[in-house]
């Protein structure tokens, strides 16, 4: 991924990415424009890439590593919404299976 037409690194990749962003508002700073293409460019290749692999339903990330509170949060709060159960059941499914798709497949085999 490059924002520079002329890059070296064109010529020696399968499938170049080239952003032509222009020139920076304050030359020499590509944290700017440049940088920001380029993460855009990577979160879509990203995304794209999990919703493939199946590790997205709707518009919900469902296997995500519950690495901070925050995450925990989150994946409690989508299998209340989910399984319609209380915040507290739904912790301890996280807890018990550690991840959100692991929780659903589980409750819901349970229920059959």
């Amino acid at each position: 991924i490059t924002c520079n037409p002329q890059a070296p690194v064109i010529e020696y990749a399968d499938h170049p990415i080239i952003a032509v962003v222009g020139p920076e508002f304050v030359t020499g700073s590509t944290r700017m424009k440049s940088g920001t293409a380029q993460k855009l460019i990577l979160n879509m290749i990203t995304t794209s890439v999990m919703v493939k692999l199946g590790r997205v339903e709707g518009n919900k990330m469902v296997d995500m590593q519950l690495s901070n509170n925050k995450l925990w949060d989150r994946g409690t709060k989508m299998l209340v919404e989910k399984l319609h159960v209380t915040a507290e059941e739904a912790r301890n499914l996280l807890v018990e299976y550690g991840s959100v798709r692991k929780a659903v497949e589980a409750f819901q085999a349970k229920k059959e």
